[in-house]
């Protein structure tokens, strides 16, 4: 069979589609070929196929780096989904469920392992790679890798030691986001062979993006839900606001949502759900939320509180319209944006000394000795913790990043571990434990009646379902799970909402950490020249929108797209401004209350051409002063 025909046989099969999107063929040709490949595809442009689709074809296992536990997590449970064999590997995880992934990727069957960068510099994962057959090695996030990109981290730069134990192994580095500059550093860092970059515009001619300049944002957020129907995301910056303005939202009937980190997992899958299948309106955000979600018919994305980077708003704008349909980008500009903007960046950035006294004080805190800790998981209040040292919250949180950015630690704050259990014993040897221990015999009877694959892996469990599945209160089934795991049983790991830290190397003394002052400086200056093309976009009254954001990722011959709100204006001043008031007066003189057509509305009006009466008419409909409707022109309701 012809590699052409076998991943089409794939893309069937597995998903359902008959042809491949714009690229993605080009793409997996490629990795076929042997090709080290950057994939630049924007949201929505179907990247993860481009390295399951050809992993499938292939015999072996597709190793995928990437730096998010919610990401990986919703991958490998849609290939779950697709009877494809996948698994990951998280800070989360004890290590002896470390221990368990490894063996089944290297001896399972299993087609896809996902691990974080970091875990890639591990002496264990090293050890079981040279055990693994890979056929390819997937880079997600890939602007990661680059200083120059929105998110840089230093475990990035590590992932090209792979090449040493997969020489023959190709890679292919994915990104939605990425400038000339990092376009270039990717290859680089990655060492690829040979540069080669397939690349889909970043155009998206269905996107009509806006920024509205606004005092009182909710009254413009709410005209604009009631004008486009549809569902839509809203994003802000912080967890209590997104609980605010679903509240706003649910207050005026709107069904709405609220979604961030700080959720359970179970939280988020409910929430997620509810909103991808359409019961659930409107979902209001933090950046944690639309990462690899795949819902087509979003109608609007609005940002009540603009990202730091064009490269962030980018994205997160863009999951609006994926169907190609009509879609609209809303900005909602406050009069401090600018001041707001360059606040942010300085607090992203505490003082030196204050970042190394925070790392002294989690080791502390945590009771880590020096040269401990390595590859450690520790829970960490972080509220009880600023406050046990008198540090300022907010502050402490951006020295951990700091430090995660650096390299010392890795933060899972936005992973919520539900309860996990795993029975040590072979099928023969609990047999006999039930025959001897007559009062766990119906416990471990449900156990393996409720869940399956208990003797192969940790599988997530739910204490209240046993409970009801045994008569038993909660209280007690947490006992008996206890005793089985002191008996060695079984391992049993109790949920936990808290944040994780883990330490990527052993701990340090205050004399040993380094933080580069050069290191420091750059990457504030990278912030700052980023918020400032934010501050440009923002501000910006008379260039088209798309092409600015085009021209930031290097696509400098775009036209004007003609329906962001600057190409909307412009189409207003092609008329004088008193002929436009005059078409605007005769037409809201002469739509009845009940609508009339279009057609009919033109023909009404003498003494202008047709084209320009029909600019006026798109222009107040564009700004919410006329609704259309299946050809017919209605004012909208006082």
């Amino acid at each position: 069979m012809s590699e052409t025909k076998k991943i089409h046989e794939i893309l069937a099969k597995y998903w359902g589609y008959d042809s491949f999107r714009d690229k993605q063929e080009d793409i997996i040709q490629a990795v076929l070929s042997g090709k080290d490949t950057l994939a630049l595809l924007p949201t929505g442009g179907g990247k993860s196929i481009c390295f399951q689709v050809p992993a499938l074809a292939k015999d072996g296992l597709c190793l995928v780096v990437s730096p998010l536990i919610a990401l990986m997590q919703d991958q490998v449970s849609n290939l779950k989904k697709r009877n494809i064999k996948a698994l990951s590997i998280t800070s989360g995880m004890t290590k002896r469920e470390i221990d368990i992934a490894l063996d089944n990727a290297a001896y399972g069957n299993y087609k896809f392992l996902y691990v974080s960068p970091e875990r890639l510099e591990t002496e264990l994962f090293k050890a079981r790679l040279a055990k693994m057959n890979v056929n390819l090695v997937a880079i997600d996030e890939a602007h990661c890798i680059s200083q120059w990109g929105y998110d840089f981290r230093p475990s990035y730069l590590n992932i090209v030691q792979l090449r040493e134990q997969l020489p023959n192994v190709p890679f292919l580095a994915l990104t939605a986001t990425a400038t000339i500059q990092v376009v270039e550093d990717i290859q680089e860092k990655l060492a690829f062979k040979k540069k080669h970059v397939i690349q889909k515009s970043f155009e998206r001619s269905n996107l009509a993006y806006v920024v509205l300049h606004e005092e009182n944002q909710f009254e413009k957020m709410m005209r604009i839900i009631d004008g486009v129907k549809g569902s839509g995301i809203i994003y802000v910056n912080s967890r209590r606001r997104t609980k605010e303005v679903a509240q706003v939202l649910l207050n005026h009937t709107i069904a709405a949502d609220y979604y961030h980190a700080g959720l359970s997992h179970e939280e988020r899958k409910q929430k997620q759900h509810n909103w991808v299948n359409n019961q659930c309106r409107i979902i209001v955000a933090t950046n944690a939320f639309g990462m690899g979600i795949d819902k087509p018919d979003v109608r609007f994305v609005i940002h009540i509180d603009v990202p730091n980077s064009l490269e962030a708003y980018f994205q997160e704008a863009g999951r609006a319209g994926r169907d190609e349909r009509k879609a609209y980008a809303v900005l909602l500009a406050s009069p401090t944006l600018a001041e707001d903007l360059k606040a942010r960046v300085k607090q992203s950035f505490p003082a030196l000394e204050k970042i190394k006294a925070t790392y002294l004080a989690l080791s502390n805190y945590l009771q880590i000795p020096i040269d401990g800790g390595e590859n450690q998981n520790y829970e960490l209040d972080l509220a009880d913790f600023s406050k046990r040292y008198q540090f300022d919250l907010f502050e402490t949180y951006h020295c951990l990043h700091f430090l995660e950015k650096e390299n010392y630690i890795v933060l899972s704050e936005n992973f919520a571990m539900p309860s996990r259990l795993h029975i040590l014993l072979n099928n023969e040897d609990l047999y006999k434990f039930q025959v001897q221990h007559k009062n766990y015999d119906v416990f471990i009877k449900t156990l393996l009646r409720t869940y399956g694959g208990l003797f192969d892996d940790f599988v997530k469990i739910n204490e209240q379902q046993i409970a009801d599945n045994t008569k038993m209160p909660v209280a007690k089934v947490k006992e008996y799970l206890l005793r089985l795991q002191e008996l060695e049983i079984l391992n049993y790991e109790p949920k936990s909402h808290l944040p994780k830290v883990t330490y990527t190397k052993p701990r340090l003394d205050q004399k040993s950490l380094r933080i580069s002052k050069s290191t420091y400086h750059d990457r504030k200056k990278i912030a700052e020249e980023k918020v400032a093309a934010v501050i440009d976009y923002v501000e910006t009254k008379t260039r088209c929108r798309s092409q600015v954001l085009l021209a930031y990722f290097g696509e400098t011959t775009a036209s004007n797209c003609g329906v962001c709100d600057t190409c909307l204006d412009r189409k207003k001043h092609d008329l004088s401004p008193a002929d436009f008031k005059a078409i605007e007066t005769s037409l809201m003189h002469l739509i009845p209350d009940e609508g009339i057509l279009l057609i009919k509305l033109v023909a009404k009006i003498k003494g202008f051409k047709k084209d320009s009466i029909v600019k006026v008419i798109d222009y107040l409909a564009d700004h919410e002063k006329l609704y259309i409707s299946s050809g017919k022109i209605s004012k909208p309701k006082s």
